[in-house]
């Protein structure tokens, strides 16, 4: 972005003294449009108390430090994704669920695999679909048990994940995720970009990042939805029964014949518990992904 300095007027001005004034640097009546002394005070400020180079102008480091402290828990939905979710609500959440009893690792403010098994953990202690997913519902149950949290600091702990996706199976099975459809491929997508969110070095992958053709050792997993047919027969597994589907998922692999081996796995279709198509491919991905490297495990 190109930097912001005194004496410049307009809508981006105005922007970052809003941001400002709504973290307390500067009044509602300082917002006027125009980057002034006053303006470049407050910015020198922010910059000191989030350990930045002094500056009196809004660089592109500056404004992602003033985007990052804007966000206020609820503002958005988070989940695990690459590159990672990070900023001051995230750093409310891993606060809040800390408080609880939800250890998150570090109090960084990134969401990543340690914050998301906290998520879960939550969620499912609440009777809630353990996705990972912080919306609508995660967020009311939050507010919901504010009395518990509010005022309150996080107590240390040791986040300890207990899916089988933090173990080596990441970067130990070479898998190519792949689907013929838009919502298949978003899906497949999607568990790549959780894989690589969770270990870098993962290589279970979708067919979109491949740069080569897959080689023999690398198993292909087909994601399908339920009208629509594999080239030819191979081993199907239904995604429903989620609580058996590691164990339906590791008869297949031991069953396909095929060279590359191969495999698909049948969705109940494209949406989940009345949520929207992002929500539900999210959901379908985190549990694929954890059901198959826990059959991997």
């Amino acid at each position: 972005m190109r930097t912001i300095r005194k004496n410049e007027q307009g809508a981006a001005v105005e922007d970052v003294q809003q941001r400002l004034a709504k973290l307390g640097y500067l009044s509602n009546d300082q917002i006027t449009s125009t980057f002034d002394d006053t303006t470049a005070a407050a910015v020198m400020s922010f910059c000191a108390d989030f350990n930045l180079p002094k500056n009196n102008e809004v660089t592109e480091k500056v404004w992602k430090a003033l985007v990052d402290a804007s966000f206020n828990l609820g503002d958005r939905t988070l989940y695990l994704r690459m590159p990672h979710f990070h900023g001051n609500d995230v750093l409310e959440l891993q606060r809040v669920l800390g408080v609880l009893g939800f250890a998150c690792g570090n109090l960084d403010g990134i969401f990543g695999v340690h914050t998301e098994s906290a998520v879960r953990k939550f969620q499912l202690n609440l009777g809630l679909p353990s996705d990972g997913i912080v919306g609508a519902f995660t967020y009311a149950a939050l507010n919901n048990l504010h009395y518990v949290w509010q005022g309150k600091e996080s107590t240390p702990g040791e986040s300890v994940l207990g899916f089988a996706r933090v173990a080596d199976v990441l970067e130990h099975h070479a898998l190519c995720l792949f689907g013929t459809d838009t919502f298949t491929r978003s899906v497949a997508s999607r568990m790549s970009n959780l894989a690589l969110a969770t270990n870098p070095a993962s290589k279970i992958v979708s067919a979109d990042s491949l740069r080569s053709a897959p080689d023999e050792n690398m198993l292909l997993v087909h994601i399908v939805l339920p009208e629509k047919s594999t080239l030819e027969q191979v081993p199907r597994v239904t995604f429903e029964d989620e609580e058996s589907l590691a164990l339906r998922l590791r008869t297949a692999f031991q069953a396909t014949k095929h060279n590359p081996p191969r495999i698909a796995i049948e969705l109940p279709g494209t949406v989940w518990m009345d949520a929207g198509e992002g929500r539900s491919a999210q959901h379908f991905a985190i549990t694929l992904l954890d059901a198959l490297c826990l059959a991997l495990s």
